[in-house]
């Protein structure tokens, strides 16, 4: 099954928290991960945060700026976003393809504007701020709630299919396959529902592969992995492993 890795946290830096929890049962098909990042105090210099391209969607709550919140994805390729000297952000990460809201709204990378949409995440964001990370879980899973029975968030049966064959999947024309589609169907199906292109998912698909432990799984050979892990990261993988803990 899929299960993506969406940081590399600097190696160096122990005064940053990252913690993930998963979701209840229930939420499973639609909820990857309910995340925490934070600092305890200021760091002595801007932190710089690296974002592994993973297909998932967030929602993203900045506490310490409570009207700063939304809905937000990457690119293909990793992303690396300076955070400051202090921070506290609360995320959902859902999974690829659950994300059924309308994509105008959706914005690449990180939150760093007021949320001027109609869901109520400002305050979501303001009942956050009150409780500790494990108490606000509940509160989490009330408004993933409120998106399944608004339509905005679904299981996606074809992006499933795909995450249950993953070591069956060495193309684009497997993933047709699985998922039962032409690839012309495929090609529309993910782009409306991912925001990638098949090729794209797949480049993502195999660079979360290689972060679970298989170093070359789907590639040719080793050099064309290493070129690949550089060109959607910006590091080899052996300069990510001495820099980051994923």
């Amino acid at each position: 099954m899929y299960n993506p890795k969406g940081n590399g946290k600097e190696k160096t830096v122990r005064e940053v928290q990252f913690v993930e929890t998963e979701p209840p049962v229930h939420l499973q098909g639609i909820v990857h991960r309910f995340l925490k990042l934070n600092t305890h105090g200021p760091l002595p210099e801007d932190y710089r945060f690296h974002a592994l391209p993973d297909a998932c969607t967030y929602i993203v709550f900045d506490q310490l700026n409570r009207n700063i919140a939304g809905v937000s994805r990457l690119r293909a390729q990793s992303e690396e976003f300076n955070l400051g000297q202090m921070f506290h952000f609360i995320n959902i990460r859902f999974l690829p393809g659950v994300w059924q809201g309308n994509p105008d709204q959706m914005i690449h990378g990180i939150v760093d504007a007021p949320y001027t949409g109609d869901l109520p995440l400002l305050e979501v964001n303001q009942k956050l701020s009150k409780q500790g990370f494990a108490d606000s879980q509940t509160l989490l899973c009330e408004l993933v709630e409120m998106l399944i029975a608004q339509k905005l968030v679904a299981p996606n049966p074809i992006t499933e299919k795909i995450f249950q064959h993953l070591d069956d999947v060495m193309s684009v024309a497997d993933m047709a396959e699985l998922a039962n589609l032409s690839p012309r169907q495929l090609q529309r199906t993910l782009k409306r529902t991912t925001g990638f292109a098949p090729h794209d998912f797949l480049k993502i698909l195999r660079l979360q592969q290689s972060l679970n432990g298989s170093d070359t799984w789907s590639y040719a050979d080793q050099s064309h992995f290493i070129h690949s892990f550089r060109k959607a990261t910006g590091y080899t993988p052996g300069k990510y492993a001495r820099k980051f803990d994923v």
